[in-house]
């Protein structure tokens, strides 16, 4: 069964194992990255009250960040359960009827917005344009896969006529 996929299971592990360090990274980057921005958004008082500040641009940096950290977040928890799937397939875990019913990609995962890149550190923003990478491998996996799926349905429909048409041949004889 592994030979009709154009891909292979230490490739899916390969990916796998990027994508989970990937994850770890981007779990990293992002902590960090909302801790340093709530910690722009207040200031201690002299009283130890903390006040948040009350800048405008402030909340559009937080939401900017939270809506990237999340996209990239998403695209890469996206990417791990079709990994996932996919290795339990080839490890023999589930059947290919199985993987066909839930191992596709979710959804569309949009690229990030690169004015609101700018807001990330350098690692931050190494994060996310390698998810969106990693993204679009696992979407072009997905395509080759759904062909590769294809093709045989076309070559047995293409047997199945041959035949019904020596099974014809042979009646009228």
């Amino acid at each position: 069964m592994e030979n009709a996929f154009p891909f292979t299971a230490r490739l899916v592990e390969t990916l796998y194992c990027d994508a989970l360090l990937l994850a770890d990274e981007a779990r990293a980057q992002f902590q960090d990255l909302h801790a340093a921005n709530r910690r722009d958004l207040t200031r201690e008082m002299p009283g130890g009250d903390i006040v948040p500040d009350t800048i405008a641009d402030s909340s559009a940096h937080t939401v900017a960040l939270s809506c990237e950290s999340l996209r990239a977040t998403t695209r890469i928890m996206h990417s791990i359960a079709w990994l996932l799937n996919h290795k339990a397939f080839f490890a023999g875990e589930i059947s290919e009827n199985q993987l066909r019913n839930h191992g596709q990609l979710i959804g569309h995962c949009p690229p990030s917005d690169p004015e609101a890149l700018m807001l990330f550190q350098p690692m931050a923003r190494a994060v996310v344009m390698e998810s969106e990478m990693l993204y679009a491998r696992i979407l072009r996996l997905e395509k080759a896969w759904q062909d590769s799926r294809a093709a045989p349905v076309v070559e047995q429909s293409v047997a199945v006529h041959a035949m019904h048409d020596q099974i014809r041949l042979a009646l009228t004889a």
